[in-house]
């Protein structure tokens, strides 16, 4: 199984750590990892922000590094749901569509494809797990509290395989955080306050680590907890899982 790692430009130029953790841990699991040098943003922050028409040329690129892979793999919901919803080529529509329907977040791989019964980690802290809105709502990898469906995580599926681990929730399980890209910018006060009423909640619980899918999510959270001077750390899924 060939499989295309994409990395988010914010993982590559600030948590390097991370996709170094989900290289790793696919290549533990048997895949044969690609790292497309050439990749660069997949066009979220343009689209995002009412500019989808000039993330042409990131449609392109993205086509032209990852249209021969099996799979593509990212440690990252939000961009991963970007390019399943709006990837698009009006020239090379087939490939376009294979990359839509074969490009995955790491925890959807891991449980949907490869489906992962075990893992090779060790992680014996307190962790709070934070449910981001694109991975919950867009992918679908957690169950959502206003919905009357069966629970389920596929994140916390696999965390659980941690031995040493304690996952807390809080309990509003399902609230953003506030980040939501450039609505950070945008609406800089409501999105400080929402980080803060979730890192309340994660404070009650005694959590000596904040985890997630999204490292966007987790950077916003690290910023609010590092301001207070607090001793809570945020570490990327990917890490815990390949036991970093």
């Amino acid at each position: 199984m060939k499989v295309g790692l994409f990395i988010p430009c914010y993982v590559d130029q600030f948590y390097p750590k991370v996709a170094i953790a989900t290289l790793e841990l696919l290549e533990k699991l048997g895949c044969e990892v690609v790292f497309p040098t050439n990749q660069t943003c997949c066009g979220q922050p343009m689209a995002n922000s009412g500019f989808e028409h000039f993330s042409k040329g990131c449609n392109k690129n993205f086509i032209k590094n990852f249209e021969e892979l099996d799979y593509i793999v990212c440690p990252s919901g939000s961009c991963t749901l970007h390019v399943k919803e709006h990837l698009h080529s009006e020239r090379k529509v087939l490939e376009a569509t294979h990359i839509r329907q074969h490009v995955f977040e790491l925890t959807e791989f891991l449980v949907d494809v490869l489906q992962v019964q075990a893992l090779d980690s060790k992680f014996p802290y307190k962790v709070g797990f934070h449910s981001s809105c694109h991975g919950q709502r867009g992918l679908h990898l957690s169950s959502m509290s206003e919905t009357m469906t069966v629970p389920f995580s596929k994140p916390e599926y696999l965390l659980e395989m941690v031995d040493g681990i304690e996952i807390t929730h809080t309990t509003r399980v399902d609230e953003c955080c506030g980040f939501g890209g450039t609505f950070s910018v945008f609406e800089e006060a409501v999105s400080a306050k929402m980080g803060k009423d979730r890192i309340a909640e994660h404070e009650k619980n005694g959590v000596q680590y904040i985890t997630g899918v999204d490292m966007s999510c987790l950077m916003h959270l690290e910023g609010i907890l590092r301001r207070k001077q607090s001793n809570i750390n945020v570490k990327h899924i990917a890490e815990i899982l390949n036991g970093n």
